[in-house]
């Protein structure tokens, strides 16, 4: 495989990977006050979360440390961009 189009395919599952950890964390806190066990609720968002995220981190680092690098910096830009998206004036609830 060409490798740039691998450095590129690992840095998109990084972002993937990022939108689903911390969408997932963001929706976990958005019901944690109606949820009758919020404890079970947090612990199995985090461990469910974390194994998924693991594992695609798992399949990427058979690819090289390159390959690994690109994917966290994935994983990190989803964070900043949904720390920025979701802090806008049109997502703000009372």
């Amino acid at each position: 495989m060409n490798e740039s189009l691998m450095l590129i395919l690992s840095l998109a599952s990084g972002i993937i990977s990022g939108l689903f950890y911390f969408g997932g964390l963001w929706l976990t806190l958005k019901h944690l006050s109606n949820s009758k066990q919020p404890a079970l609720l947090s612990l199995s968002s985090f461990l469910g979360r974390s194994a998924i995220c693991l594992y695609g981190f798992y399949l990427i680092s058979s690819k090289g440390l390159e390959a690994m690098a690109f994917s966290l910096a994935g994983f990190i830009l989803s964070k900043f961009v949904l720390i920025h998206r979701l802090n806008s004036p049109a997502h703000v609830e009372v």
